[in-house]
């Protein structure tokens, strides 16, 4: 402890630290790092100084020392439909990077990791793994949902009203109306999409402390939140229990229930599989495989916006996620004997949690499904699998066949949309949008939510090596793996080609006779996109999707 304020060997460094006003008595005392977000850009991350702040409080309270130092993040809503958005995953490493830089640079004893949004919260909890010195995750908390015409808005509203817009459906003053009333305060997406559905699953994983996911950043309760979670550091700290204590395979598997529960999105799968390659994890231990079986036997309690027509703010006051990690508990879903950040394990840190609206968190013996709000497909045209928010899809689209309109980027597949040439029947293949063709990976809410706001999104399949939005609904099928840069299956469909899907069967297949799609694979030359900088050697080092599109191990 205190590897740097101690001994006389040491006195160069402390007299840095009485440059910081540092006073004797704080030297003493256990350097909590708190590793904060906060941007003036990211409306999730607004007031994260406000967070940190009281973090700090608790630390004081608790008898430690806090020091506040940032981390970059990327705003996926900001960045989605342009070339921004192709940082958006390969930000995470860096998130990584820089938090296990600045925790062991600094010798910090413990750390309070204060995040939000999308790759954020995955960055952090890879970093704190690396490190492994006593740490706990509070977020800022989501936004409130916006209001219209006596209806509930989110963000996936928004991009459903360009796309009905675009098709002629509402005019420039509607869509303005739905512009203003979409976003009403800061938070993170008001729906359950990745930030939501990272923050929700950090309590499933013991990272947080209930509440975590769902209060809303604006209610005075998120603040009490977080100084309780410089306290609960500080107890972590005194009893030694640290990242990699908490974060083991009944975790990850604690927290692929609960995504299955409350139908998290797609994008939960590429983050809990880059957590166990960082934990070392192998594949008969945590694998898209293993994230199918826990889904079959997983009912769907929660249909959230995108899915339905309730908001986080609405899980809440249900009951929030102690509620539901209640509920599974019961029924011998979930293992309560898990340890958490609480420093109780997870059966006594939710012994008192009850479902106040059975509406909302349906009970097990009522569930909207008998299976998860996630599912992994595989074919020819995906070996390695790809992945469908299930209970964001119309049942009608749970059988699909249709032709191929192959694309070979986001911005062909959105001129094709917008000029009313994707028609009822269609299977939109967007590819080189993976993590090595895109490069980076980029989410296809705009698409998605084009083709829902044109009246298509009962009609139209969209599948891709890219990814989507935690905002999107619709029969969208993701992560498909081996990508086209890779030299995939999906990089040799051709216009018209025959495409099945069958979500209940987990099943996604090229109607090509096998010798034919053999014979193009033999003449294949993936295109190679032309980038430099960052992504040039994001490309080089990052692994498939289907292994959480990790950089590679050396």
């Amino acid at each position: 402890m205190n590897t740097f304020t101690n001994g006389s060997n040491m006195a160069a460094q402390r007299s840095l630290l009485r440059a910081l006003g540092w006073t004797e008595n704080e030297m003493k005392k256990p350097i909590v790092g708190i590793i904060c977000a906060q941007s003036d850009v990211i409306p999730g991350h607004m007031h994260l100084d406000d967070v940190a702040k009281a973090v700090s409080e608790g630390v004081l309270a608790a008898g430690g020392k806090p020091v506040v130092v940032p981390s970059i993040g990327v705003c996926d809503g900001i960045a989605m439909g342009h070339k921004g958005m192709k940082y958006s995953l390969p930000s995470r490493e860096i998130i990584a990077d820089s938090a296990e830089i600045l925790a062991t640079a600094h010798a910090f004893d413990a750390c309070v990791f204060v995040g939000n949004c999308d790759k954020i919260i995955p960055g952090m909890l890879m970093g704190a793994v690396r490190v492994n010195i006593p740490s706990a995750f509070v977020s800022g908390g989501p936004m409130l949902a916006g209001h219209k015409d006596g209806k509930k808005l989110s963000l996936s509203s928004m991009f459903e009203a360009v796309g009905a817009y675009t098709s002629g459906k509402i005019d420039e003053t509607e869509l303005a109306s739905y512009e203003c009333s979409a976003c009403p305060s800061c938070g993170s997406c008001s729906g359950m999409f990745t930030a939501n559905s990272m923050n929700c699953l950090l309590e499933a994983l013991g990272m947080a402390l209930p509440g975590n996911g769902t209060i809303p950043m604006v209610y005075s309760a998120r603040i009490a939140l977080a100084k309780r979670t410089g306290e609960a550091v500080m107890r972590l700290l005194e009893k030694n229990i640290r990242p990699r204590d908490i974060l083991t395979t009944t975790a990850l598997k604690n927290a692929e229930r609960v995504d299955m529960a409350i139908g998290a999105s797609s994008n939960s799968v590429l983050h809990l599989l880059a957590l166990a390659s960082e934990l070392g994890f192998s594949k008969d231990r945590i694998s898209v495989d293993t994230m199918n079986e826990i889904s079959a036997k997983t009912p769907n309690l929660c249909r959230l916006a995108p899915a339905g027509n309730y908001y986080i703010e609405e899980l809440d006051e249900a009951g929030g996620i102690s509620a539901v990690i209640r509920s599974l508990i019961d029924a011998d879903l979930f293992d309560g004997d898990a340890m958490t950040v609480a420093g109780v394990t997870q059966n006594e840190l939710t012994a008192r949690a009850r479902v106040r609206n059975p509406e909302i968190i349906r009970p097990v013996s009522d569930p909207y499904s008998n299976y998860g709000g996630l599912a992994i497909l595989k074919g020819n045209l995906a070996k390695d699998g790809s992945v469908v928010k299930k209970s964001a899809v119309d049942p009608k689209m749970y059988r699909h066949s249709g032709p191929a309109r192959v694309f070979d980027s986001e911005e062909e597949a959105m001129a094709a949309i917008s000029g009313n040439l994707i028609h009822a029947g269609d299977v939109v293949v967007i590819r080189y949008e993976g993590p090595k063709g895109g490069p980076g990976m980029r989410e296809m809410l705009s698409p998605t939510s084009s083709i829902v706001g044109a009246g298509l999104g009962d009609t139209v399949a969209l599948i891709t090596d890219g990814r989507f939005s935690g905002a999107t609904r619709g029969a969208a099928i993701g992560h498909v793996c081996p990508e086209a840069a890779a030299g995939g299956v999906i990089g040799v469909v051709e216009e018209g080609d025959v495409i099945d899907i069958d979500i209940e069967k987990g099943e996604i297949n090229l109607r090509v006779p096998e010798e034919v799609i053999a014979a193009r694979l033999s003449k294949f030359v993936p295109k190679v996109k032309p980038v430099d900088g960052y992504l040039k050697r994001y490309r080089a080092l990052v692994t498939s999707a289907s292994d959480g599109a990790v950089f590679k191990k050396f």
